[in-house]
């Protein structure tokens, strides 16, 4: 972990759970919890469950979290969701480019960073995601793919909106395969990400959060967090079952 820096454990729930079903996983999860003081925890429903999941995280120490937003706070746009509704129904954190956007729905550079833009200004903490995809790892391009995804979803903002600012890396070749990013890969390719921040924010990129997320199991979560410069972690299927996240969250990063 990067000294200074709160660790953060968010778990992304992807296209599960129903309103009904994610009461039941927060009713199980919330006990398993706690209130953690040394760390923070948020979980990401589907936005049909933000406001009964909202609902039941008041009070708690556990934070809502969004999955995606759009870029303009209001309009003619047919589906989306803005910042401005995430932030009125309580959200806290929201992911801006996961890589099955990026790859089911083309989305672009140009798109992250205007998402990261509008999650700031409407008072959000952006998870902008980045990272390479197995073809691009296996061909030596891994550094180049993720150095230009942070620098073009963050090249906008300004060093004093840095300390709200999250990037998840998560090779798409570990997403959901079971294969998780080794120890040295996430704290080199966190090292990478760290260096791109210091040349976009200076000395203010310190306050900058690098999670890592591909595959994170309670078998794995204290190794990785051991990790030199992985502040956090982004939690796929294990963050659907109460008793896995809650080990997750509760990882044990000293050796």
């Amino acid at each position: 972990m990067t000294p200074g820096i709160r660790p953060l454990v968010v778990g992304n729930w992807k296209m599960h759970l129903t309103a009904s079903e994610a009461v039941v996983t927060v009713r199980s999860l919330l006990p398993r919890l706690g209130s953690p003081i040394d760390r923070e925890v948020a979980v990401a429903p589907a936005f049909t469950a933000l406001a009964a999941v909202g609902a039941l995280l008041k009070g708690s120490a556990i934070q809502l979290a969004a999955q995606d937003l759009f870029w303009e706070d209001e309009g003619p746009y047919t589906g989306e969701v803005s910042g401005v509704m995430l932030q009125d129904a309580g959200v806290a954190y929201v992911l801006v480019a996961h890589s099955e956007r990026r790859r089911h729905l083309e989305e672009t550079d140009r798109m992250a960073g205007l998402k990261t833009k509008a999650a700031l200004r409407c008072g959000l903490k952006p998870i902008l995601c980045v990272g390479e995809d197995e073809a691009e790892r296996a061909a030596g391009r891994a550094e180049s793919v993720v150095r230009a995804q942070v620098m073009l979803g963050l090249e906008t903002l300004e060093p004093q909106e840095a300390p709200r600012i999250q990037v998840a890396y998560e090779p798409v070749w570990a997403i959901g395969t079971g294969r998780a990013a080794t120890a040295p890969q996430a704290a080199e390719m966190h090292a990478l990400i760290r260096h791109e921040l210091k040349n976009l924010f200076r000395n203010a990129a310190a306050g900058v959060r690098v999670l890592y997320g591909g595959s994170v199991t309670p078998d794995n979560i204290d190794e990785l967090m051991r990790s030199p410069g992985v502040d956090g972690v982004l939690v796929g299927g294990a963050s659907l079952r109460a008793v896995e996240f809650a080990r997750i969250a509760d990882f044990r990063a000293a050796t």
